[in-house]
């Protein structure tokens, strides 16, 4: 088995690991805020660990091109979309959870 055949495999399971994250932390935080950060961050990673392991089974350039194209439209498209959504909880009255 070569690192050319595990590598993509690696990065699938790391992708997947961190979207599960995001979703548990969807599950578990108390708050819009802190639920949002966590989708935000990890399901980024995540998709960022998919298209790298997708961009190395490709094989051709313009393939990869497209799949970086992708992962920076959803992370300009999922940062603007978090911060409206905390933007209408603010002004909606939701303030952030203090029971610290």
């Amino acid at each position: 088995m070569r690192i050319v055949d595990v590598a993509p495999v690696v990065l699938f399971a790391v992708g997947a690991f961190f979207f599960f994250a995001g979703t548990a932390g969807l599950l578990r935080f108390p708050d819009v805020y802190t639920r949002l950060h966590a989708l935000t961050k990890a399901d980024n990673l995540g998709l960022g660990f998919v298209t790298a392991g997708l961009a190395l089974e490709a094989g051709e350039l313009s393939v990869v091109l497209k799949l970086g194209i992708t992962w920076g439209l959803v992370l300009l498209s999922s940062a603007v979309t978090c911060h409206l959504i905390a933007r209408a909880a603010w002004h909606g009255g939701i303030r952030p959870w203090s029971k610290t």
